[in-house]
């Protein structure tokens, strides 16, 4: 493990974004696309979660999300931000939530 210094975690932008609609990227079946309300600046992105969650299951909820995330384009969808989550194996996944309810785009310290 190497370690990193603070400058580095700074250059991380760490929101929380509230899902507003979620739908699988057609012809997958582990990609879902998310739209992510961060508090008045909506972004895209695509997460490989489709093998464990129903993109229903997003809708709604408030979840960590790398905000500073360069684009990316997945099966022809344009990644924006990242959902972060917890992984102990590729079919136990855990998107990170608050554990409360905090404004839509709150940054995460």
């Amino acid at each position: 493990m190497s370690l990193v210094d603070i400058s580095e975690f700074r250059r991380l932008d760490i929101r929380i974004g509230r899902i507003v609609s979620a739908e699988r990227v057609e012809g997958t079946d582990r990609l879902i696309r998310m739209v992510v309300d961060f508090g008045g600046v909506r972004k895209q992105a695509v997460a490989g979660l489709g093998h464990i969650y129903e993109p229903d299951y997003f809708v709604g909820k408030q979840y960590a999300f790398l905000f500073n995330l360069k684009p990316k384009k997945l099966r022809g969808v344009v990644s924006e931000c990242m959902i972060l989550a917890a992984a102990p194996s590729e079919d136990e996944v855990a998107p990170l939530k608050p554990e409360k309810e905090v404004p839509d785009g709150c940054p995460v310290m």
